[in-house]
Protein backbone atom coordinates (compact mmCIF):
# COMPACT_ATOMS: atom_id res chain seq x y z
CA UNK A 1 0.00 0.00 0.00
CA UNK A 2 1.59 3.28 -1.01
CA UNK A 3 1.75 6.00 1.64
CA UNK A 4 -0.67 8.74 0.55
CA UNK A 5 0.96 11.88 1.81
CA UNK A 6 -0.37 15.37 2.14
CA UNK A 7 -0.93 16.72 -1.38
CA UNK A 8 -4.30 18.15 -0.35
CA UNK A 9 -2.75 19.19 2.92
CA UNK A 10 -0.04 21.19 1.13
CA UNK A 11 -2.51 22.90 -1.20
CA UNK A 12 -4.93 23.91 1.56
CA UNK A 13 -2.45 25.03 4.19
CA UNK A 14 -2.05 28.64 3.00
CA UNK A 15 -5.58 29.26 4.29
CA UNK A 16 -4.92 27.55 7.61
CA UNK A 17 -3.93 28.92 10.99
CA UNK A 18 -2.62 27.45 14.21
CA UNK A 19 -6.21 27.05 15.35
CA UNK A 20 -6.60 24.38 12.68
CA UNK A 21 -3.85 22.15 14.05
CA UNK A 22 -6.04 19.04 14.62
CA UNK A 23 -7.46 19.31 11.09
CA UNK A 24 -3.95 19.52 9.64
CA UNK A 25 -2.96 16.32 11.45
CA UNK A 26 -5.97 14.58 9.90
CA UNK A 27 -4.34 14.70 6.46
CA UNK A 28 -2.19 11.77 7.57
CA UNK A 29 -5.21 9.44 7.68
CA UNK A 30 -7.07 7.79 4.76
CA UNK A 31 -9.31 5.19 6.38
CA UNK A 32 -11.63 2.78 4.61
CA UNK A 33 -14.67 1.23 6.28
CA UNK A 34 -15.43 -1.59 3.84
CA UNK A 35 -13.39 -4.78 3.90
CA UNK A 36 -11.74 -6.40 0.89
CA UNK A 37 -11.89 -10.19 0.54
CA UNK A 38 -8.58 -12.05 0.73
CA UNK A 39 -8.74 -15.70 -0.38
CA UNK A 40 -5.43 -16.47 1.32
CA UNK A 41 -6.81 -15.52 4.73
CA UNK A 42 -8.55 -18.89 4.95
CA UNK A 43 -5.16 -20.60 5.06
CA UNK A 44 -4.83 -19.66 8.72
CA UNK A 45 -7.22 -19.63 11.66
CA UNK A 46 -8.38 -16.05 12.19
CA UNK A 47 -10.83 -14.53 14.63
CA UNK A 48 -12.29 -11.12 15.36
CA UNK A 49 -11.12 -9.29 18.46
CA UNK A 50 -12.93 -6.27 19.90
CA UNK A 51 -11.46 -4.17 22.71
CA UNK A 52 -11.64 -0.62 24.03
CA UNK A 53 -9.23 2.29 24.05
CA UNK A 54 -8.87 4.16 27.36
CA UNK A 55 -11.38 6.79 26.19
CA UNK A 56 -14.01 4.13 25.50
CA UNK A 57 -13.69 3.92 21.69
CA UNK A 58 -14.41 0.35 20.56
CA UNK A 59 -11.61 -1.06 18.40
CA UNK A 60 -11.44 -4.08 16.13
CA UNK A 61 -8.65 -6.39 15.09
CA UNK A 62 -7.88 -9.85 13.78
CA UNK A 63 -5.97 -12.56 15.58
CA UNK A 64 -4.24 -14.99 13.20
CA UNK A 65 -3.22 -18.36 14.59
CA UNK A 66 -0.86 -20.91 13.02
CA UNK A 67 -1.77 -24.56 12.79
CA UNK A 68 0.97 -25.69 15.19
CA UNK A 69 2.45 -24.42 18.43
CA UNK A 70 3.27 -20.73 17.84
CA UNK A 71 6.87 -19.58 17.62
CA UNK A 72 5.84 -16.26 19.17
CA UNK A 73 3.28 -13.48 18.81
CA UNK A 74 3.56 -10.39 16.61
CA UNK A 75 1.50 -7.24 17.10
CA UNK A 76 1.16 -5.42 13.77
CA UNK A 77 0.35 -1.75 13.13
CA UNK A 78 -0.49 -0.92 9.50
CA UNK A 79 -0.02 2.20 7.39
CA UNK A 80 -2.21 5.26 6.94
CA UNK A 81 -4.68 4.04 4.30
CA UNK A 82 -7.59 1.57 4.10
CA UNK A 83 -7.81 -1.10 6.85
CA UNK A 84 -6.57 -4.48 8.06
CA UNK A 85 -8.27 -6.35 5.22
CA UNK A 86 -5.90 -4.74 2.71
CA UNK A 87 -2.85 -4.86 4.98
CA UNK A 88 -3.17 -8.45 6.22
CA UNK A 89 -1.04 -9.63 3.29
CA UNK A 90 1.95 -7.93 4.91
CA UNK A 91 1.82 -10.38 7.84
CA UNK A 92 -0.12 -13.40 6.59
CA UNK A 93 3.14 -15.06 5.64
CA UNK A 94 4.31 -14.76 9.26
CA UNK A 95 1.26 -16.73 10.42
CA UNK A 96 2.03 -19.35 7.79
CA UNK A 97 5.57 -19.51 9.20
CA UNK A 98 4.22 -20.32 12.67
CA UNK A 99 3.66 -16.97 14.37
CA UNK A 100 0.50 -15.70 15.98
CA UNK A 101 -0.32 -12.26 14.62
CA UNK A 102 -2.57 -9.63 16.19
CA UNK A 103 -3.33 -6.77 13.78
CA UNK A 104 -5.64 -3.91 14.63
CA UNK A 105 -7.46 -1.05 12.96
CA UNK A 106 -7.04 2.39 14.46
CA UNK A 107 -10.17 4.34 15.33
CA UNK A 108 -12.14 5.26 12.21
CA UNK A 109 -10.61 2.42 10.17
CA UNK A 110 -12.54 -0.72 9.20
CA UNK A 111 -14.81 -1.88 12.02
CA UNK A 112 -13.22 0.30 14.68
CA UNK A 113 -15.44 3.08 15.93
CA UNK A 114 -14.57 6.76 16.11
CA UNK A 115 -12.65 9.14 13.88
CA UNK A 116 -8.89 8.99 13.31
CA UNK A 117 -6.86 11.75 14.91
CA UNK A 118 -3.28 11.98 16.12
CA UNK A 119 -3.74 11.50 19.86
CA UNK A 120 -6.36 8.80 19.37
CA UNK A 121 -4.42 6.45 17.11
CA UNK A 122 -1.45 6.45 19.49
CA UNK A 123 -3.84 5.76 22.36
CA UNK A 124 -5.22 2.85 20.30
CA UNK A 125 -1.74 1.40 19.85
CA UNK A 126 -1.10 1.47 23.60
CA UNK A 127 -4.47 -0.22 24.14
CA UNK A 128 -3.55 -2.94 21.63
CA UNK A 129 -0.33 -3.74 23.49
CA UNK A 130 -2.22 -3.94 26.75
CA UNK A 131 -4.90 -6.14 25.17
CA UNK A 132 -2.28 -8.53 23.81
CA UNK A 133 -0.64 -8.90 27.22
CA UNK A 134 -4.05 -9.83 28.65
CA UNK A 135 -4.81 -12.41 25.94
CA UNK A 136 -4.94 -16.08 26.90
CA UNK A 137 -2.73 -18.42 24.93
CA UNK A 138 -0.05 -15.77 24.35
CA UNK A 139 3.42 -16.35 25.77
CA UNK A 140 4.08 -12.93 27.32
CA UNK A 141 7.83 -13.46 26.99
CA UNK A 142 7.67 -13.97 23.20
CA UNK A 143 5.99 -10.79 21.91
CA UNK A 144 7.30 -8.66 19.03
CA UNK A 145 5.84 -5.34 17.81
CA UNK A 146 5.96 -4.68 14.04
CA UNK A 147 4.85 -1.50 12.27
CA UNK A 148 4.87 -0.39 8.64
CA UNK A 149 4.98 3.21 7.41
CA UNK A 150 2.66 5.25 9.67
CA UNK A 151 2.37 2.09 11.75
CA UNK A 152 6.12 2.13 12.29
CA UNK A 153 5.92 5.64 13.72
CA UNK A 154 2.97 4.61 15.91
CA UNK A 155 4.82 1.50 17.08
CA UNK A 156 7.84 3.48 18.27
CA UNK A 157 5.72 5.76 20.44
CA UNK A 158 3.63 2.88 21.77
CA UNK A 159 6.58 0.69 22.76
CA UNK A 160 8.39 3.62 24.37
CA UNK A 161 5.36 4.49 26.49
CA UNK A 162 3.89 1.08 27.24
CA UNK A 163 4.03 -0.22 30.83
CA UNK A 164 4.82 -3.59 29.21
CA UNK A 165 7.90 -2.25 27.42
CA UNK A 166 10.44 -4.33 29.34
CA UNK A 167 8.67 -7.55 28.32
CA UNK A 168 8.52 -6.75 24.59
CA UNK A 169 11.27 -8.79 22.97
CA UNK A 170 11.78 -6.75 19.77
CA UNK A 171 10.53 -3.83 17.70
CA UNK A 172 10.55 -4.04 13.89
CA UNK A 173 9.71 -0.95 11.83
CA UNK A 174 9.48 -0.88 8.05
CA UNK A 175 9.50 2.31 5.91
CA UNK A 176 8.75 4.57 8.86
CA UNK A 177 9.25 8.33 8.71
CA UNK A 178 11.35 9.92 11.44
CA UNK A 179 8.98 12.75 12.28
CA UNK A 180 5.45 13.91 11.49
CA UNK A 181 6.52 17.51 11.08
CA UNK A 182 9.63 16.52 9.12
CA UNK A 183 7.74 14.45 6.53
CA UNK A 184 5.04 17.14 6.28
CA UNK A 185 7.71 19.74 5.52
CA UNK A 186 9.19 17.54 2.80
CA UNK A 187 5.82 16.99 1.15
CA UNK A 188 4.95 20.70 1.29
CA UNK A 189 8.30 21.47 -0.36
CA UNK A 190 7.36 19.24 -3.31
CA UNK A 191 4.68 21.81 -4.25
CA UNK A 192 6.73 24.46 -6.05
CA UNK A 193 4.58 27.42 -5.04
CA UNK A 194 4.73 26.40 -1.38
CA UNK A 195 8.46 25.67 -1.19
CA UNK A 196 9.29 29.05 0.46
CA UNK A 197 6.69 28.34 3.17
CA UNK A 198 7.62 24.76 4.06
CA UNK A 199 9.00 25.60 7.50
CA UNK A 200 6.19 27.78 8.88
CA UNK A 201 3.47 25.61 7.34
CA UNK A 202 4.94 22.41 8.78
CA UNK A 203 4.57 23.92 12.26
CA UNK A 204 0.85 23.27 11.91
CA UNK A 205 1.61 19.56 12.38
CA UNK A 206 2.21 18.26 15.89
CA UNK A 207 5.58 16.67 16.61
CA UNK A 208 4.59 15.26 19.97
CA UNK A 209 4.35 11.66 18.74
CA UNK A 210 7.23 11.71 16.24
CA UNK A 211 9.34 8.53 16.40
CA UNK A 212 12.56 10.54 16.33
CA UNK A 213 11.62 11.86 19.77
CA UNK A 214 10.87 8.44 21.23
CA UNK A 215 13.06 5.81 19.59
CA UNK A 216 15.94 6.53 21.93
CA UNK A 217 13.72 5.67 24.90
CA UNK A 218 12.71 2.11 24.07
CA UNK A 219 15.91 0.50 25.30
CA UNK A 220 16.39 -2.36 26.23
CA UNK A 221 14.03 -3.45 23.42
CA UNK A 222 16.10 -4.41 20.34
CA UNK A 223 15.22 -2.31 17.28
CA UNK A 224 15.28 -3.52 13.68
CA UNK A 225 14.73 -0.84 11.02
CA UNK A 226 13.86 -1.92 7.47
CA UNK A 227 13.82 0.50 4.56
CA UNK A 228 13.76 0.33 0.78
CA UNK A 229 16.59 2.25 -0.83
CA UNK A 230 14.25 3.39 -3.62
CA UNK A 231 11.38 4.49 -1.36
CA UNK A 232 9.91 7.61 -2.97
CA UNK A 233 7.21 8.19 -0.35
CA UNK A 234 9.37 8.03 2.76
CA UNK A 235 13.01 8.40 1.62
CA UNK A 236 15.58 6.07 3.12
CA UNK A 237 17.18 8.98 4.98
CA UNK A 238 14.31 8.72 7.47
CA UNK A 239 15.28 5.14 8.32
CA UNK A 240 18.91 6.14 8.60
CA UNK A 241 18.02 8.99 10.96
CA UNK A 242 15.96 6.69 13.18
CA UNK A 243 18.89 4.29 13.29
CA UNK A 244 21.22 7.07 14.45
CA UNK A 245 18.78 8.14 17.17
CA UNK A 246 18.10 4.62 18.47
CA UNK A 247 20.12 3.08 21.30
CA UNK A 248 21.80 -0.30 21.09
CA UNK A 249 20.85 -3.01 20.39
CA UNK A 250 19.80 -1.84 16.92
CA UNK A 251 20.09 -2.86 13.28
CA UNK A 252 19.34 -1.16 9.97
CA UNK A 253 18.61 -3.25 6.89
CA UNK A 254 18.43 -1.39 3.59
CA UNK A 255 16.97 -3.17 0.56
CA UNK A 256 18.45 -1.87 -2.73
CA UNK A 257 15.83 -1.14 -5.37
CA UNK A 258 12.91 -1.67 -3.00
CA UNK A 259 10.11 0.89 -2.81
CA UNK A 260 7.79 1.85 0.03
CA UNK A 261 6.99 -1.12 2.32
CA UNK A 262 8.44 -3.43 -0.34
CA UNK A 263 11.55 -4.67 1.48
CA UNK A 264 9.80 -7.82 2.73
CA UNK A 265 8.47 -8.71 -0.70
CA UNK A 266 11.90 -10.28 -1.20
CA UNK A 267 12.02 -13.95 -0.15
CA UNK A 268 15.56 -13.69 1.15
CA UNK A 269 14.71 -10.68 3.30
CA UNK A 270 11.86 -12.69 4.81
CA UNK A 271 14.24 -15.53 5.63
CA UNK A 272 16.56 -13.09 7.30
CA UNK A 273 13.72 -11.62 9.34
CA UNK A 274 12.59 -15.08 10.49
CA UNK A 275 16.13 -15.80 11.66
CA UNK A 276 16.24 -12.45 13.46
CA UNK A 277 12.95 -13.16 15.24
CA UNK A 278 14.09 -16.63 16.28
CA UNK A 279 17.30 -15.11 17.59
CA UNK A 280 15.74 -12.38 19.74
CA UNK A 281 13.00 -14.66 21.04
CA UNK A 282 15.63 -17.14 22.21
CA UNK A 283 17.46 -14.32 23.94
CA UNK A 284 20.62 -14.51 21.89
CA UNK A 285 23.17 -11.77 22.20
CA UNK A 286 22.88 -8.92 19.71
CA UNK A 287 24.59 -9.73 16.43
CA UNK A 288 24.37 -13.53 16.70
CA UNK A 289 22.46 -15.29 13.93
CA UNK A 290 21.59 -18.77 12.77
CA UNK A 291 24.51 -20.67 11.21
CA UNK A 292 24.78 -19.89 7.53
CA UNK A 293 22.22 -17.09 7.51
CA UNK A 294 24.59 -14.19 6.69
CA UNK A 295 25.16 -15.67 3.25
CA UNK A 296 21.49 -15.63 2.21
CA UNK A 297 21.00 -13.68 -0.99
CA UNK A 298 24.39 -12.00 -0.78
CA UNK A 299 23.67 -9.90 2.30
CA UNK A 300 26.48 -7.50 3.13
CA UNK A 301 27.07 -6.48 6.72
CA UNK A 302 28.50 -3.08 7.63
CA UNK A 303 28.57 -3.20 11.40
CA UNK A 304 24.92 -3.30 12.44
CA UNK A 305 23.83 -1.74 9.14
CA UNK A 306 22.98 -4.36 6.53
CA UNK A 307 22.66 -3.95 2.80
CA UNK A 308 20.83 -6.71 0.90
Amino acid sequence: MTFRFLTRFALLLPAASLALLPACDSYFFYPQRSFVANPYLDRVVHEDVFFEAPDGVRLHGWFLRPKDEPRGTILFFHGNAENISTHVGAVLWLAMEGYQVFLIDYRGYGRSEGTPEMEGIHMDALAAIDRLFRTEGVDKDRIVVFGQSLGGAVAVYAVANSPHRDRIRALVIDSAFSGYRRIAREKIAEVVLLWPFQDPLSLLVTDRYSPGRWIGRIRPVPVLILHGEADKFVPVRHGERLYRLAEEPKELWIAPGAGHIRALSDRNMRKRLLSHLDSVLRGRKNGETEPGVPGIGGFVSRGNCLLF
